[in-house]
């Protein structure tokens, strides 16, 4: 804050709204809407690979599990 003291005020002034601006230009969003921001984070997650098509086998072994123990338990009580 010293330096500041010695300048001449318009000096000082300028100075400070430079920062300032500076300051400001940091939390700028680069994205104009929350839609351009979840097309960019989708493109981005697409070019890492996280929406590839894998096969699961999870949906094929839960059915046939779930028929098995229907199947089962008609069996007991039939």
């Amino acid at each position: 804050m010293e330096s500041i003291r010695r300048q001449n005020p318009q000096a000082a002034l300028i100075s400070l709204e430079a920062a300032a601006s500076s300051a400001r230009g940091g939390f700028a969003c680069l994205f104009s809407t929350a839609d351009e921001y979840e097309t960019a984070l989708i493109a981005e997650r697409r070019a890492q690979g996280r929406y590839t098509k894998s096969r699961s086998y999870w949906p094929i072994s839960l059915f046939i599990g779930c028929a098995l123990v229907v199947v089962g338990t008609v069996l007991l009580f039939a």
